[in-house]
């Protein structure tokens, strides 16, 4: 007797819209872990601290799904890039908030500071916007393969689930192919 195949995220979709509780559940079991794993790298030093990354996931993962019948469909990987724009926007209002008040204390010039000199981050900062400028310009499957990969540390039997791949080492192959053409975009920009 065979095993029962996982549902789609599409099918827990549709069932999530239509007000099913156990698909909500599922939806935001399928996609928490790997949302922490991504926050977790996308959140400033000045503010990270992993009860408040994950708090964030879980706030914005369940603001979304209390709205999931408005999301629109646009092929695979498009409800976990939602997701993720969805954790970056309250990273980003999490950001802002600690900027507007900033946490008090007794300085010591005896201290190092941890945060990275104004050099390093000019440097990390123009990497980080090639990176996001080239990856926006790849398709969509590439731009997933990449994250997955890269970002959240996915394995690749993983990533070919989540893209729809034969097997592992068909996604292994698609990671490859869409990091050289990333790598040329940041090349020539």
């Amino acid at each position: 007797m065979g095993e029962i195949p996982e549902p789609t995220t599409l099918t827990l979709l549709e069932r999530a819209s239509e007000g099913d509780q156990e698909a909500i559940d599922l939806l935001f079991a399928r996609y928490v872990r790997p949302l922490n794993r991504w926050a977790r790298g996308r959140l400033p030093v000045a503010v990270r601290d992993l009860a408040d990354t994950q708090d964030m996931v879980q706030d914005a993962m369940l603001q979304t799904l209390r709205h999931v019948d408005s999301f629109e469909h646009r092929g695979t990987g498009s409800f976990f890039a939602y997701l993720r724009q969805a954790v970056l926007n309250r990273i980003t209002e999490e950001f802002r908030r600690k900027a507007r008040r900033p946490e008090r204390g007794v300085v010591d010039s005896q201290i190092a500071s941890p945060d990275v000199s104004p050099v390093e981050q000019a440097i990390g900062s123009e990497t980080l916007a090639r990176y996001e400028h080239a990856l926006e310009c790849l398709s969509s499957t590439d731009r997933e393969a990449i994250i997955a990969r890269v970002e959240l540390g996915l394995s690749h039997r993983e990533i070919a689930e989540l893209l729809g791949k034969s097997s592992a080492d068909a996604a292994r192959m698609a990671v490859a192919r869409a990091l050289a053409r990333l790598a040329d975009l940041m090349n020539t920009r």
